[in-house]
């Protein structure tokens, strides 16, 4: 059985309690990787670098610029190191409106979860960014030289790290989904060339660049995660 409601005050009582953890995580994370912030910038513009002309760098227009580019990586790093514990508190604050034997998915949730997000950001970095970036670079010419600000890579990588990321929560979002009632297999399947079409609108808006590899390079992992999320709907359906 569910919990009772509690009064609205006790539910943002609790909200302000989840998003105090949450803020000292992410806080900590944030320390932790601000100690390695040349290392950590390093590996987060290697995709660019690689593929810039022989010699070529990324620059810094403002005096602050650089300053803030730290601060920028070590933040996405500290996101992503307490990311167990912000979705362990996201989990603990709706909680008390399931089942019992639905709150046995604490675990299992934190851990998919964590994988998927992180699994998301790291497939953004090694597969999606060199060909984007490649194809990108390849407009260079001797006339056109490419001086990519700090800045400006910095808004791109990062606001793709965490699109790739939430994208491949997929499974996940059909299993709570399913356990409330809203889709089932049968329908994800009737479905699935609705879904194709959604997948590919998604690719184009997520991916950096207008052509269709790299849109494919997106679209293929979606459509297998929209498989994994029929299978996840056929195996969790139906028993709340």
């Amino acid at each position: 059985m569910a919990d009772e409601k509690l009064p609205f005050t006790s539910h943002l009582e609790e909200l302000r309690r989840r998003l105090i953890v949450c803020f000292i995580a992410v806080g900590i994370g944030f320390l932790a990787s601000y100690t390695f912030k040349e290392e950590i910038l390093k590996i987060l513009m290697k995709p660019l670098l690689d593929v810039l002309p022989p010699g070529g760098s990324l620059v810094f227009t403002g005096l602050t610029e650089a300053f803030s580019a730290y601060l920028k990586v070590s933040l996405l790093t500290g996101i992503f190191i307490a990311s167990p514990v912000v979705l362990y508190q996201i989990w603990s604050f709706v909680s008390p409106g399931l089942h019992e034997i639905e709150k046995r998915y604490v675990f299992p949730f934190v851990l998919f979860s964590t994988i998927f997000f992180v699994g998301g950001a790291l497939f953004g970095y090694f597969v999606a960014f060199p060909s984007a970036f490649k194809y990108l670079m390849s407009f260079a010419t001797e006339t056109i030289r490419p001086l990519p600000s700090v800045k400006e890579y910095l808004s791109l990588s990062i606001g793709l790290l965490f699109a790739f990321g939430i994208v491949f929560e997929l499974p996940l979002f059909v299993f709570f989904l399913t356990k409330i009632g809203v889709v089932d297999a049968k329908m994800l399947s009737s479905k699935r060339k609705y879904a194709i079409v959604i997948i590919f609108i998604v690719a184009a808006i997520v991916t950096p660049t207008p052509d269709a590899v790299n849109q494919l390079i997106m679209a293929v992992p979606l459509f297998l995660l929209y498989e994994l999320s029929i299978w996840v709907a056929k195996v969790f359906g139906g028993k709340s």
